[in-house]
């Protein structure tokens, strides 16, 4: 997971615009984000047409149907893909040579991974593509021993740092408002508690700071994207993000199946249930997963169960606290810990002054662009209500940048599988389990708690 030798310029020149990943990720994100405004400003939906994925298919004979009637669209994405990753690539220090055939297997597997999660039964089976590329990531590196030719391809970091750009156009700061003040109370609640816990936690049974931050901010925010971002900013070791993740990704999967079952167990109101799901969840694709498996659950039993509310709501309560509250925490939390590490645990171990400017040069550059696209979604949001804007401004300018977002979190998910050998994961023990499981028990009860007593009539009225 660690970048090329070339592409670690000195800190603080200017050289690191064009060689450093992180503003790789910013400057490619952008260029999406971009693009997507002015042509939506020109009524064009070019890059809808480009933001090309499998739709719903019950039959293989669909699905071949519609891969050929798209298979332009497919080699346009490809190549647009290709030719923005392979410059940055060649920027940063790799052979085009190595890394675009194996971005090209990396496309085809998550082609094949969307294919998968388009099957009209999918949902029925919770299977979500980014969670699917990583089972079948890790199956490939596991049974078999990868020419390390094609690990040039495998770019974990730089496809999520990509991705966390493009979440900044899901995120407007206008949607942000929407959210109001429970939905961001909440989640601030649930990120600060589970982040003490699992460190405190961790230190207690003898883990390494580092490893014991990026585990709390893989618990506290969004799982994978919070692990990479807090993984650079307290200049963490190799081995330390795979065993976060790793982790992040097991309870992920776990709670899928255990969050919808117990929201039903409980008669939770679709809405109680979503803000339940989103405050205890790790990953975005998992709790979209739960929170829908939950709506289906609630539809199909009909109002004899005695279940108010609608699948809906339980989507929308969800995205409140997950995808728009705890998401939000990514820059904080790597900001917090640059500056904690740089002024604190870096002088405890070398004993010299840390320099100021170290704050900046560490800080993830890809949560300024962040912040850069959701300032730009939020000019298109301008003057719009939120109906509005999920009406006539949603479909034709954020949803093309939501799906390039899923491909590149797609290509994360099967990079981190890819690159990940469990027998390298051996030498952390148990330790590192047991002080992430320590999150997940806060997370569930306090999660209960803030969503059913404190503000149970907020989220079982809840409506968009």
């Amino acid at each position: 997971m660690s970048t090329a030798p070339e592409s670690r310029p000195a800190e603080g020149g200017w050289k690191e615009l064009w060689q450093k990943e992180d503003w790789w990720a910013v400057w490619i994100g952008l260029a999406f984000v971009v693009a997507a405004y002015l042509l939506f400003n020109a009524g064009s939906t070019a890059l809808g047409w480009i933001a090309v994925a499998p739709a719903k298919w019950s039959t293989l004979a669909q699905l071949d149907a519609q891969i050929a009637a798209n298979a332009a669209r497919y080699v346009a994405e490809f190549a647009l893909f290709a030719a923005l990753f392979g410059l940055a690539a060649k920027a940063l220090g790799y052979s085009l040579r190595q890394f675009l055939p194996s971005f090209l297997l990396v496309y085809l597997l998550s082609l094949l991974v969307f294919a998968i999660g388009a099957w009209d039964q999918a949902s029925k089976y919770s299977i979500e593509p980014p969670l699917l590329a990583l089972l079948l990531g890790l199956f490939l590196s596991n049974a078999f021993t990868l020419p390390k030719a094609l690990h040039a391809g495998f770019r974990v970091e730089f496809y999520v740092k990509t991705g966390i750009v493009l979440l900044g156009a899901g995120l407007p700061f206008t949607l942000i408002l929407w959210a109001g003040p429970t939905a961001l109370l909440q989640a601030s609640i649930v990120s600060l508690a589970t982040f003490f816990t699992i460190y405190l936690v961790g230190k207690k049974l003898g883990l390494d700071r580092r490893l014991a931050a990026i585990l709390g901010a893989g618990g506290a925010v969004c799982g994978v994207s919070a692990a990479i971002a807090v993984s650079g900013a307290v200049r963490a070791r190799k081995e330390q993000p795979p065993i976060a993740i790793t982790l992040v990704v097991l309870w992920a999967i776990v709670l899928i199946f255990v969050l919808p079952f117990a929201a039903k167990a409980l008669h939770l109101p679709t809405g109680t249930a979503g803000a339940w799901i989103g405050t205890s969840e790790f990953a975005d694709a998992a709790g979209f997963a739960a929170v829908q498996a939950y709506g289906g659950m609630v539809e199909h039993a009909g109002p004899g169960s005695g279940i108010t509310g609608t699948a809906d709501q339980a989507v929308w309560s969800y995205t409140l606290i997950k995808v728009i509250g705890r998401d939000l925490w990514i820059g904080i939390w790597a900001l917090v810990l640059s500056t904690v590490s740089i002024y604190w645990w870096e002088r405890d171990d070398s004993g010299r002054r840390p320099e100021v400017g170290q704050i900046w040069w560490r800080f993830p550059k890809f949560v300024i662009g962040f912040l850069i696209a959701s300032a730009l979604i939020t000019l298109a949001a301008q003057g719009h209500s939120l109906g509005e804007f999920n009406k006539a401004v949603k479909p034709a300018l954020v949803a093309p940048l939501i799906g390039l977002r899923t491909w590149a979190f797609t290509f994360c998910f099967l990079s981190i599988g890819l690159t990940t050998r469990f027998r390298d994961l051996a030498p952390a023990g148990g330790r590192p389990f047991w002080a992430f499981t320590a999150g997940v028990v806060v997370n569930l009860v306090l999660g209960y708690l803030l969503s059913v007593v404190v503000f149970g009539n907020y989220w079982a009225t809840l409506n968009h």
